[in-house]
């Protein structure tokens, strides 16, 4: 396609547009993104509230936990698809209906059947918030700015994380978590209707150019053919499964351990508080958020995926040495290296910038989705089998004791995906098919 020739007046002018729709069209959707983290870290905020109100086990406790996370795992690759052919708009819509739903029923629910139902509905709503931001990061911003427009997406979404936790702990001193999930509910209702009046899927649907036509360059090429070989394209492309690998062991671990166990762990081995223990589980969560920020930002700016990415990826491996020794910290070291954990898991944000850059335009929701399964399906497996570990320990050793092989397991996840960081391929910021 030719590359569309404007007078400056008009580029301004397409300029100006542009801007309003893009952080419009960003905006809603983020808020949509913020919401599916909030529902992803709110158990450990709730973890003992929701012991006592269904007489679960740690086990079964993990179980309801990983529903969100199983789903959350089994749709990437769906949304993908979906977002690839139908476009965000439409799925962002239906999403934020079926979380609203599932919202509803975990608040109102009376069984552990009903509660974990009503997680899963959550977990499929707002699996697509993700996927369907990243499509739209690449249709609204350009491509040297995509790291930085992902870090931004993570940051806000990070802001749910964060009131899911020790925000979340303080007002559950005000109510009860029924109340505040059924307040949920209605947010989500609310954001679907805003999605589906104001979101666009490219700036083409509303008159305006891409990105790369305003640049003087010819626009991407769409895929050719049935969106399953656009898949199996991604799927047989060598570059892409070393990001998934690193996925699954540094986010999988990551998001596990913040979104249930931290807390326990920091209040059975270190003594603390449900307060402090969520702060310390906040003040990792406002980390990582901004060093995906500061990541992406960084690597736009240098032009380079792979130095960053590896780097902070060891960092973040060497912070888990202390909770694996159940080493004995002061209370200002603890915070250090929660915060020092946070922005070193920034590492595998750039992962999705690389999955795009390794593969087609046209195929970028496929190829974020198959990574971005990774991060779920370590988490989905992690949160059981942790709580697993811990039944079998039992009460007779000491805390450290019992925790001992779960934070092993996450260890071992992370030592794998800093290996799979290591095979990573360089991008420098652009597609490699360009």
């Amino acid at each position: 396609m030719k590359p569309i020739q404007v007078d400056t007046g008009a580029s301004r002018l397409i300029e100006a547009r542009l801007r309003r729709w893009r952080w419009t069209v960003f905006g809603i959707v983020a808020v949509s993104y913020m919401l599916a983290f909030f529902h992803r870290v709110a158990p450990a905020a709730i973890a003992s509230d929701l012991q006592r109100a269904f007489d679960a086990s740690a086990a079964a406790l993990g179980g309801l936990a990983a529903t969100y996370f199983y789903v959350y795992t089994v749709m990437q690759i769906p949304t993908g698809i979906l977002v690839d052919t139908l476009g965000p708009r439409r799925i962002v819509t239906l999403g934020g209906v079926i979380a609203g739903i599932g919202s509803l029923m975990f608040g109102y629910a009376d069984t552990m059947i009903e509660a974990s139902i009503g997680r899963m509905l959550i977990g499929l709503g707002v699996s697509v918030a993700f996927i369907s931001l990243l499509k739209l990061n690449a249709a609204w911003f350009h491509d040297r700015h995509f790291g930085t427009a992902v870090g931004l997406t993570l940051v806000l979404g990070n802001v749910g994380s964060v009131l899911a936790a020790a925000p979340f702990a303080w007002v559950l001193q005000f109510t009860s978590w029924r109340t505040v999930f059924i307040v949920l509910g209605g947010v989500s209702f609310a954001v679907a209707v805003l999605t589906w009046l104001f979101v666009r899927n490219h700036p083409g649907e509303v008159g305006l150019p891409s990105l790369r036509e305003i640049d003087g360059h010819a626009a991407h090429l769409p895929h050719e053919g049935h969106w399953f070989e656009g898949l199996l394209t991604v799927l047989k492309n060598r570059y892409t499964w070393p990001i998934f690998w690193m996925n699954l062991g540094i986010g999988g671990s990551f998001i596990a351990f913040a979104g249930l166990w931290a807390v326990p762990f920091l209040q059975d081995v270190y003594g603390m508080e449900r307060v402090a223990a969520s702060e310390h589980t906040s003040l990792m969560l406002a980390g990582f958020a901004v060093g995906a920020l500061a990541l992406g930002a960084v690597s736009d700016h240098l032009g380079r995926r792979r130095p960053v990415l590896i780097a902070t990826a060891m960092v973040h491996l060497l912070c888990w040495l202390p909770l694996l020794f159940a080493l004995p910290m002061s209370l200002s070291m603890s915070y250090l290296l929660f915060l020092l954990m946070g922005l070193s898991a920034g590492s595998f944000t750039l992962s999705w910038a690389c999955a795009k850059e390794v593969n087609q335009h046209a195929l970028s929701g496929m190829a974020t989705s198959v990574v971005n399964t990774g991060v779920f399906l370590g988490t989905g497996i992690l949160q059981p089998l942790v709580g697993w570990t811990l039944d079998r320990a039992g009460t007779a050793q000491g805390a450290a004791a019992q925790y001992q092989l779960g934070i092993l397991i996450f260890f071992g996840c992370v030592v794998a995906g800093f290996a799979g960081s290591l095979r990573v391929r360089e991008t420098y910021c652009r597609y490699l098919n360009d």
